[in-house]
C-alpha cells in the first residue's frame, strides 16, 4: 500500500500507519478548539486517540498470533483512520480455526478493558449522578484517561463482534454456520446479514453522524467481496493451473524493441507478456512499464523488464494463484513445468473467465 509510514516490527509482522490516520489526529484538534480548549486539552485528546490505536494494534496483534498457531503468517498491521487490518496470508477455512482467529482479537480488548476496570475505581464513577460524573470527567485527569480507555476497549469489543464482514463478528458468525453448514452457504448467510446492518448504518448516518455513511460502505463492500471471493474459491476447487492457463500467447526474447512490442499491443488482446531466453521465462513485461516506455521504439526489452517474477507451476490448484495475488500484488504469472521450461501465462482476467464458465457449467 502506497503512502504508509513503517513503525517497525513486532514478533516480525511489520506495523503501518497510512498517511490518512493523519487525517484523525487533525480533526480531533479541530473539534477540542472548535469547543474552546486549550493545548493542554488538545494534547490530552490527540494522546487519548493515539493510545486507542495502540490498543487496536494489540487487538490486531492478537489475531495475527492466534493465526500463527495454525502455520498462518501475517505480512503487516495496518492503521487506518477507521481502525485497523491485520493482513493475514489467508483466512482458515476450518470453522474452528476461524472460530479462534477471530474472536483473539476483541479478546484482546476485553482483557484491557478487565484490567483497567479493576484499576480504576469505575464501580465509584458510575455510582455517581450524571451531573457529578460529568463535573468529575471533565477534569484532564490520569484517572479520568484511563476511564475513557476502559470505555474505548469496551466500545472495540462491541463493535467488533456485530455480525458483518470485514469484522470480527462477520467472521465469527461465519465461522459458526460453517459447524453445520458448508462454508460457501455460511458465507452467503453471514455476508446479507452484514450487508443489512450496513443499510441500517447507511440510514443512522444520513439522519446523526456522517462517520456511520463510512462505516456502512466499508461493511458492505468487505461483505460483498469476502462473499465473492469464497464463491471463487469454491468454484476452483479441485482444478490446477493448467485447465485455465493461457497457450496462444505472443513471446518476446530480451533483444527485441519496443517497436515490435508496440506492434503487438496494436494487434491483439494481450497486455502482459513474458519475455524467454531458450523457452524459460527470465522476465515479465507489465503494461504500465510498456506505456511509459513506448515513444522509445528502439529501447530493447531487457532494459525495462521485470527480473523479479514469481513462475507457477501448470499443477498448482488454481485457489493458491489467487492466494499469490494477494501475497505478492501481481495479477500476471508464467507457468512452467519442473524443467523450468515455459507453458503458458495465466492472468486474474482469464481465471474470472474460467470461474464465469465453470459457474454456468455447475448451476
Amino acid at each position: 500500500m502506497r503512502g504508509v509510514l513503517k513503525l517497525g516490527k513486532v514478533f516480525g509482522i511489520s506495523i503501518v500507519v497510512h498517511w490518512t490516520f493523519l487525517f484523525i489526529l487533525f480533526w480531533v484538534a479541530f473539534l477540542e478548539i472548535q469547543r474552546g480548549g486549550n493545548m493542554e486539552s488538545v494534547l490530552f485528546n490527540i494522546a487519548y486517540v493515539l493510545v486507542i490505536f495502540i490498543c487496536v494494534v494489540l487487538h490486531e496483534l492478537g489475531h495475527g498470533l492466534m493465526a500463527k498457531r495454525f502455520g498462518i503468517k501475517t505480512k503487516k498491521i495496518t492503521l487506518l483512520p477507521i481502525g485497523g487490518v491485520a493482513s493475514l496470508d489467508e483466512i482458515p477455512e476450518n470453522p474452528r480455526q476461524e472460530l479462534i482467529v477471530a474472536i483473539a482479537g476483541p479478546m484482546v480488548n476485553l482483557i484491557i478493558a478487565g484490567i483497567l476496570y479493576f484499576s480504576i475505581p469505575v464501580h465509584g464513577l458510575l455510582r455517581l449522578h450524571i451531573v457529578e460524573l460529568l463535573q468529575e470527567l471533565s477534569k484532564l485527569t490520569l484517572g479520568n484517561f484511563l476511564f475513557y480507555l476502559f470505555l474505548a476497549n469496551s466500545a472495540l469489543v462491541v463493535f467488533n463482534l456485530i455480525p458483518a464482514f470485514p469484522m470480527d463478528g462477520g467472521r465469527v458468525l461465519r465461522a459458526l454456520l460453517a459447524m453445520s453448514t458448508d462454508r460457501v452457504k455460511a458465507t452467503q448467510i453471514a455476508a446479507g446479514i452484514g450487508q443489512s446492518i450496513a443499510i441500517v448504518f447507511l440510514l443512522l448516518g444520513m439522519l446523526f453522524n456522517p462517520f456511520l455513511v463510512l462505516i456502512a460502505l466499508f461493511i458492505f463492500i468487505g461483505a460483498y467481496g469476502e462473499n465473492k471471493m469464497v464463491q471463487q474459491s469454491e468454484l476452483l476447487r479441485g482444478h490446477i493451473v493448467k485447465e485455465a492457463m493461457l497457450t496462444d500467447i505472443n513471446l518476446l526474447h530480451p533483444e527485441d524493441t519496443m517497436e515490435k512490442v508496440v506492434e503487438l499491443i496494436l494487434s491483439g488482446t494481450e497486455k502482459d507478456f513474458v519475455v524467454v531466453n531458450a523457452g524459460k521465462p527470465v522476465g515479465i513485461l507489465k503494461n504500465a512499464d510498456i506505456i511509459k516506455n513506448s515513444k522509445n521504439r528502439t529501447l530493447e526489452v531487457r532494459t525495462i523488464m521485470k527480473t523479479s517474477f514469481k513462475e507457477i507451476y501448470g499443477h498448482t490448484p488454481l485457489k493458491e494463484v489467487l492466494r499469490s495475488v494477494e501475497v505478492h500484488k501481481e495479477y500476471f504469472f508464467p507457468v512452467v513445468n519442473h524443467n523450468g521450461v515455459l507453458l503458458g501465462a495465466i492472468d486474474m482476467a482469464n481465471i474470472n473467465e474460467f470461474v464465469l464458465l465453470q459457474s454456468k457449467l455447475e448451476y
